[in-house]
């Protein structure tokens, strides 16, 4: 495993496409709305990235079809968007990935459309309190594997479970890099293998499941969705390690 080292400047390079991501975000969080389309959703997404002269980094990644991940109800990630239109009740995962001058941006939110059960309001909160949660936790010197127990210990503590066989990962010059960091400790002691280290950046993304973690895809082979066949939600920032603690890239200004 090649866990690479970003310099300052190629931080702030990162700064610039997370940046793009989190403006991103807001916009579709701000248009959700009953009746909207998911096309339509993808499509305010992308012109938005391409008005900021960046490219919608997903967009045939993998042969992944569309700009944004939109993730509906009982889906958690890899979401296609349709031309569903949005209901009172709905909750959507949206995750974003832009590509600015060759550096890459990701994160993701799970957002309520008009008013949503507290259940589900819930579930939502605990991915992104997790997901905070967690990233005050990391330091200079720990082992990733630990992170991956921390996160594993949070969603539990919420009284749900990590999806399995998906995680975060390295991010820079490609969307997807070393390291693998899984939402539950997979195999092995805590302190073992990789550590974190000064100017390594990397994705944090809980995703929550309520009764099973087992996942399934669907027959488009991209949305996953939990065997429960439950409601799901995920959240996610990129992070670099900087004076030795995770600084946030992918949040407003």
């Amino acid at each position: 495993m090649a866990i690479a080292i970003r310099n300052a400047r190629e931080i702030d390079s990162l700064r610039v496409s997370n940046r793009i991501v989190a403006q991103a975000l807001s916009l579709a969080r701000n248009s959700l709305k009953v009746g909207i389309s998911l096309l339509e959703l993808d499509k305010l997404i992308e012109d938005f990235i391409r008005s900021c002269d960046a490219r919608p980094a997903f967009k045939g990644l993998y042969g992944f079809p569309n700009s944004a991940c939109l993730s509906l109800n009982s889906v958690i990630i890899h979401g296609i968007p349709t031309d569903y239109k949005l209901q009172e009740g709905d909750i959507l995962g949206i995750d974003i990935g832009v590509e600015k001058d060759g550096w890459y941006g990701d994160a993701a939110i799970t957002a309520g459309v008009g008013k949503i059960t507290h259940q589900d309001q819930a579930l939502i909160d605990c991915s992104c309190n997790v997901l905070l949660e967690g990233i005050e936790n990391i330091k200079a010197g720990m082992h990733f594997k630990e992170l991956s127990l921390i996160l594993q210990e949070l969603i539990e503590g919420y009284g749900y479970v990590p999806l399995e066989d998906f995680c975060g990962h390295g991010i820079g010059r490609k969307p997807h890099e070393d390291p693998q960091i899984p939402n539950y400790l997979r195999h092995g002691k805590a302190k073992s293998g990789e550590k974190i280290k000064e100017g390594m950046v990397f994705c944090i993304e809980p995703m929550i499941c309520q009764k099973s973690g087992k996942p399934k895809i669907l027959a488009d082979k991209w949305s996953v969705v939990s065997e429960d066949g439950m409601k799901t939600s995920h959240y996610e920032h990129t992070v670099a390690i900087i004076g030795g603690k995770a600084e946030i890239l992918s949040k407003e200004d």
